[in-house]
């Protein structure tokens, strides 16, 4: 595949996107909407304590200006959109220009993986890979039905880590503090970030040392960066100090009051740790314990900030916060002694990992934060591609319940089997590893599973069950998947600290 070659794919997934205009839309559309008519009719000074829609701004305040420019251009095709009473409106204009905005903005993201292959080598797999990022599935669900904008966000992290590729470690620093302001769950890509630009740039050859091996800080460079860094946060957020409402923005952002799991149950350890008190409940009515009648309820509801166990201890924020910060901990130490690209990249995508799997009220959409990066370096191995095949499936499924019509089942499951068929063989192809070879016994029975996983949830369940135990599919969903994404997380983890 040369440029010619992604040129056409470029065409053929406008197409593809385009024809799922028409296509299901959850509530971020009405937030994005929201946001547009915020931004568009209100003072800065109004953006982040303005309430009338439940759908408040909370991203940091450069995503509030990118939806203040789309907001000019919503008021040209529809001035209705971007009045902020007209809540839930959805016109047909609206629905094409927001569509519309999500297919443009992705051209960050295209011209950010041209310039991957272009610095990783330009070979054969890397245009592979940058085809199938650019047409990840789970791209195409969460942005293309589901509705948001992250494909602009991949792109500007790409650049970042394409920049670090060729050693302009300040830009790479600038371009990812401009990510950190459009949105602050990349915060959970920040230690690593930190530590190998730390290390990497603030650390120079010390000209005194014969071999080369020595180092000494860099003052001048130091500063350079940081500088850098505050300016970037400094022009974001400097109107909202003026106005003094920082303290506003902040509670806007970081919203601990929510629980612990969200809606859709990520799985993340905390959905495993919350089946196995589902599963005790039952144990525990079998010999009398008494148990909270609320808490055995709670995750079964699965509403914001509901989050109880009956059996097991009660986990609080403070608790996710450690146990992330000891597993990045593992990660970061080998970084710093050895801060190479490659344990950069890795490291990179190990505390997004960490910060997916222990965090406090992770979305399940943020494991295309992990799939992203690791598909950046996803045939450097056998190991690698193992692990992309696994976390790939069990991620891309995972998403399917945020699709709830039986209407977007077909297009769902076959976008996914497509990438699977035309992405894996030709990746195996470049390592020159037979597939029948890549994936051992138990793992390909694993995705057998996701394959009667997806059965039994899209067509079983509602036979057998009818209306009752409505939350039965999206646990063994979040369940099921969150033993593939630990495993490979467990194989990754491994082969990092210890080859």
């Amino acid at each position: 595949m040369g440029n010619d070659n992604m040129r056409n794919l470029f065409l053929a997934s406008t197409f593809i996107k385009l024809l799922l205009i028409p296509s299901y839309r959850s509530t971020d559309f009405e937030v994005h909407r929201n946001w547009l008519a915020i931004t568009y009719s209100l003072p800065i000074n109004k953006w982040y304590i303005e309430n009338t829609s439940e759908w408040t701004l909370d991203y940091p305040p450069f995503f509030a200006w990118f939806e203040k420019f789309l907001s000019l251009f919503a008021n040209m095709v529809d001035p209705e959109m971007v009045k902020i009473d007209n809540l839930n409106y959805a016109s047909t204009e609206t629905i094409l220009f927001q569509r519309l905005t999500v297919i443009v903005s992705e051209l960050i993201f295209y011209w950010a993986l041209l310039r991957y292959v272009k610095y990783f080598g330009n070979q054969y797999v890397h245009w592979i890979i940058a085809g199938a990022l650019f047409l990840h599935p789970g791209l195409i669900i969460v942005d293309h039905i589901h509705f948001q904008y992250n494909g602009l966000l991949y792109g500007l992290l790409t650049l970042s880590i394409v920049e670090a590729k060729r050693n302009h470690l300040l830009c790479s620093g600038i371009l990812f503090a401009i990510l950190l302001n459009f949105k602050h769950i990349y915060l959970y890509v920040a230690p690593a970030y930190f530590v190998y630009l730390l290390k990497a740039y603030c650390f120079v050859k010390d000209a005194k040392d014969p071999n080369g091996k020595q180092r000494k800080f860099s003052v001048k460079r130091f500063f350079m960066l940081g500088g850098s860094v505050i300016a970037v946060f400094v022009l974001s957020f400097g109107p909202f100090l003026y106005y003094r409402q920082l303290p506003a923005v902040f509670q806007r952002l970081f919203p601990f009051t929510r629980g612990l799991c969200h809606a859709f149950w990520a799985p993340n350890f905390w959905s495993v740790y919350a089946g196995i008190d589902r599963m005790l409940i039952i144990v525990a009515k079998r010999f009398g314990w008494s148990l909270n009648e609320d808490a055995v309820t709670s995750m079964t509801r699965g509403y914001v900030g509901d989050t109880q166990f009956a059996v097991l201890p009660a986990i609080e924020a403070i608790h996710t916060m450690i146990l992330t910060l000891i597993v990045q901990m593992m990660v970061l130490q080998k970084l710093w002694r050895k801060p190479t690209f490659d344990n950069f990249l890795s490291s990179l995508t190990l505390c997004t990992f960490a910060s997916y799997l222990l965090g406090w009220h992770v979305h399940e959409k943020a494991i295309m934060i992990v799939l992203i990066p690791y598909g950046l370096m996803a045939a450097n191995c056998k190991t690698n591609l193992r692990i992309l095949i696994i976390l790939s499936a069990a991620g891309i499924v995972s998403l399917f319940p945020l699709l709830i019509h039986p209407a977007e089942t077909p297009i769902k499951v076959t976008i996914t089997l497509l990438w699977f068929c035309a992405v894996i063989p030709g990746l195996a192809h470049s390592v020159q590893i037979p597939l029948k070879n890549l994936l051992s016994t138990m793992e390909q029975q694993y995705l057998i599973g996701l394959v009667l996983l997806q059965f039994y949830t899209g067509f079983i369940h509602d036979i057998v069950f009818g209306e009752r135990l409505p939350f039965l599919p999206l646990m063994l969903t979040s369940l099921y998947c969150a033993i593939g994404i630990l495993y490979g997380w467990a194989l990754f983890m491994y082969d990092y600290l210890f080859t």
